[in-house]
């Protein structure tokens, strides 16, 4: 069996609090292959980002392992570390140095020299190339985000750790982000990825995890995960309030709302029911159920589990 480009072996974490303790994760294991996309998924709390800072070398286990092609990331600190590009949520950067200068010095603490051709390549796919220049304090938060990706992938590594990497950019970000990291991945690179635009882990991802509550909860290809939703959502507009009965299978957004549908019956069903209810809808449609729909039911499904941060 070919080695697993990162894996999660029996991975628990306990923070200690004032009160006692709490258990971030739970005997989690999970394997990513080797020039995988993968995406990790789980509500605010779920135990990703103790997991990635595990897989950094930032937190210990208390118990499991994670190996980084073959390298733990506790015992074999450098070699696991060169292997990783990790993005984090956070925005940290060096206010006295430009842009290109940032590159630079993120070379150098991977003991790469004349690495200017990538560095180039990068500040151009990025779009960062007019403010290659500019004084890290001069960028907005979206251009500064962008050099988070930069720093990353300076040193070219295999596995690229993606933390919620577009929470909060705009349209045009992201879309230069995924058509680089596409790009990349294509070419051999492992991707992890921790987001809450599902719509992008569903374009993105041969393969999804899901953590719940510091718990494994889900793993399977994409197209099969998609596959498991057997409904159908209608999907309407509304300004009234559903009837109690309704409200209760409803994922309402604003004025949008999401009911799951098994079949033609049951789509006539419902829209007697809003009828019944004097309840005036617009812009309906009928749709396949997506990874949010699944995402979702699954998610519903677990509440037996237990709890952590």
């Amino acid at each position: 069996m070919p080695q697993a480009a990162v894996s999660f072996q029996s991975v628990s974490k306990t923070y200690p609090t004032p009160g006692g303790s709490f258990q971030a994760l739970f005997d989690v294991s999970l394997d990513i292959r080797e020039g995988e996309f993968l995406g990790l998924l789980g509500p605010n709390g779920a135990g990703k980002t103790s997991l990635i800072a595990i897989l950094a070398g930032l937190a210990r286990p208390t118990g499991g392992k994670v190996l980084v092609q073959g390298f733990d990331v506790q015992k074999d600190y450098a070699q696991a570390r060169q292997r990783l590009g990790i993005v984090p949520q956070e925005l940290a950067f060096d206010p006295f140095f430009s842009v290109r200068e940032t590159l630079q010095f993120q070379s150098g603490y991977f003991g790469l020299r004349h690495n200017d051709a990538w560095i180039d390549e990068l500040l151009h796919q990025l779009g960062l190339a007019d403010k290659a220049d500019a004084n890290m304090r001069q960028l907005s938060g979206g251009m500064k985000r962008r050099v988070l990706v930069a720093q990353a992938l300076v040193h070219k590594p295999p596995i690229i750790v993606l933390d919620e990497p577009t929470a909060g950019v705009d349209v045009e970000l992201r879309q230069t982000l995924w058509h680089f990291i596409d790009r990349l991945n294509r070419e051999g690179h492992t991707v992890l990825l921790t987001t809450h635009y599902l719509e992008e882990a569903e374009a993105l991802c041969h393969r999804i995890a899901m953590l719940k509550r510091g718990s494994l909860v889900a793993l399977d290809d994409t197209t099969r995960l998609l596959a498991s939703a057997s409904h159908n959502v209608l999907q309407f507009k509304t300004d009234q309030r559903l009837p109690d009965a309704l409200a209760a299978l409803a994922r309402v957004t604003g004025r949008v709302v999401q009911i799951p549908a098994r079949d033609a019956a049951e789509v006539e069903r419902l829209l007697a029911a809003l009828r019944e209810a004097a309840v005036v809808i617009s812009d309906m449609e009928i749709r396949r159920a997506d990874l949010e729909d699944v995402f979702v039911n699954i998610m519903g499904q677990q509440e037996s589990l237990p709890f952590a941060v």
